[in-house]
């Protein structure tokens, strides 16, 4: 069994697959799925589906809507013989035993990749690109979740900016900075404002020759900053502003501009 949360929330087998894209067993799901195989209690369940409008049998309801999941995953694995879905004193529990879970797997390759820190730079490349490979849109689908869903989403999409950041860093230090720009162009210019993110697109396009343009995204950020948050850049993305103009060898190919994160 394959879960997916990554995107398009939903579950895939040899027998087929099904997608989760609102109501109560999608809200279901992502609480159980967040709590990567541990037991979820019936109250943080009932919470996570009715708020504080819960019905009078929030508990009978409950059972209600976990039974019609668990009927969808013994669809999925008709063979099995022990269903996913366990109903413990005081709440339910998902069984991943045997199961994949894109989130899961995604933490795990990126675990592996930071405990490795003699690990070749083409192979940190290669296994942070298949990480990010997993992801096919906002985490839970975008829909909304309970409480330790929407935490766990939280926690995903940040690693996610963490894992963008060093997978950069890391094609700048082998001098592909043409190729990084444009995704780096699309990634700066979305809703989230991410100074480190800036700052690599401007050394990739100074590295590629592209002083003004470089300065430009700089000036793009200054304002957009300004305007949403009513704050001026970090001293990391103006020291980075500097070092263009002056043409500080800290941006020259094979050199290491992190420096200019440390004079901040």
């Amino acid at each position: 069994m394959y879960f997916w949360i990554l995107g398009q929330m939903g579950m895939e087998s040899a027998a087929g697959s099904m997608q989760f894209r609102r109501g109560m067993q999608t809200v279901l799901l992502a609480a159980l799925l967040a709590a990567e195989g541990q037991i979820v209690s019936v109250g943080a369940l009932a919470e996570d589906l009715w708020g504080g409008d819960q019905p009078e049998s929030a508990e009978n309801a409950l059972q209600a809507h976990a039974s019609r999941l668990r009927r969808k995953l013994q669809m999925l694995e008709p063979g099995r013989k022990q269903t996913r879905l366990v109903s413990q004193t005081g709440g339910y529990r998902l069984d991943l035993t045997g199961a994949r879970v894109d989130a899961m797997a995604f933490y795990d390759e990126i675990s592996a990749v930071r405990a490795d820190p003699d690990m070749a730079p083409t192979e940190v490349i290669r296994r942070l690109r298949g990480a990010l490979a997993l992801w096919r849109g906002p985490v839970f689908g975008g829909v909304t979740v309970g409480v330790a869903a929407q935490a766990a989403a939280a926690r995903l999409s940040a690693t996610r900016i963490s894992v963008l950041e060093l997978l950069f860093d890391t094609e700048l230090k082998l001098g592909q900075h043409s190729t990084i720009i444009p995704e780096l162009t699309e990634l700066v210019r979305g809703e989230t404002l991410n100074e480190r993110l800036c700052e690599l697109l401007m050394v990739a396009l100074y590295r590629s020759g592209r002083q003004t343009d470089a300065l430009n995204a700089y000036q793009r950020m200054r304002h957009r900053m300004a305007e949403e948050l009513g704050v001026d850049p970090s001293p990391m993305l103006r020291n980075h502003e500097r070092a263009i103009l002056a043409h500080d060898r800290c941006l020259l190919l094979r050199e290491d501009h992190r420096r200019l994160r440390a004079t901040a």
